[in-house]
């Protein structure tokens, strides 16, 4: 597993059109695209700083992942940080292999186009991390 850079930034938040006007203002930038990932439900937003992106995720469910993060954390914050890597199969394999607790065995889609798999922080210093590879590359 060779991550070549932070992907993105995942930032827990209650309300996209809350949070939207203040990256917009803070970065200097619009945002760029707003999805909404179904199978995750959650929402999503993008803002673009060099290689890197900022992805707001508002939850699209009271059981979804980023509702429960927000539970715990009404304020909202960083909920993951995201690595690409070439095969995010291989990666995830790697990780396994490497005594790391997988959330994914397999890589799923994600927001962009993205095959993501997530890393428990139970087992990763406790930060989640997500590996990403970009099948349009």
């Amino acid at each position: 597993m060779q991550p070549t850079h932070i992907e993105h930034l995942g930032i827990a938040v209650a309300k996209l059109d809350d949070v939207i006007p203040f990256y917009e203002k803070l970065l200097g930038q619009k945002c760029y695209a707003i999805e909404e990932v179904a199978d995750q439900k959650v929402k999503t937003a993008f803002f673009r700083i060099g290689q890197t992106k900022i992805e707001l995720l508002e939850p699209t469910a009271e059981d979804s992942p980023i509702a429960k993060f927000l539970e715990k954390n009404p304020r909202g914050g960083v909920h993951h940080v995201a690595y690409e890597v070439e095969n995010a199969a291989e990666a995830l394999k790697d990780a396994e292999a490497m005594g790391i607790q997988l959330i994914d065995k397999t890589p799923r889609k994600g927001a962009e186009g993205l095959n993501i798999g997530f890393l428990h922080p139970k087992s990763t210093c406790g930060v989640l991390i997500e590996l990403c590879e970009n099948p349009n590359k």
